[in-house]
């Protein structure tokens, strides 16, 4: 198989793993002991649980919306046969 034959380059997977790991961490951040019947935990309303760990699983799901659409580099080569081919 050609490596032209792929949509997406090893810069594309790489931003899209760390959209990957960034989401992770986000979901981290929202996680602590919760309430139960017995013993209320005001940790639940927290800024971090709150506020700073859905803002960054965000920005992890728009960094892996931004690599899947990124279109790759492609070689000066790829260019040249695609006006040849639409020429014929």
């Amino acid at each position: 198989m050609n490596k032209r034959d792929f949509a997406f380059d090893k810069v594309n997977f790489i931003l899209l793993a760390v959209g990957m790991a960034i989401v992770v961490i986000g979901f981290l951040l929202m996680t602590g002991p919760g309430s139960s019947d017995t013993v209320y935990e005001p940790d639940i309303f927290s800024a971090r649980r709150i506020k700073v760990a859905p803002v960054v699983c965000l920005f992890g799901f728009v960094s892996m919306i931004y690599a899947v659409m990124r279109k790759p580099k492609n070689s000066g080569d790829k260019s040249q046969e695609t006006v040849e081919n639409s020429k014929i």
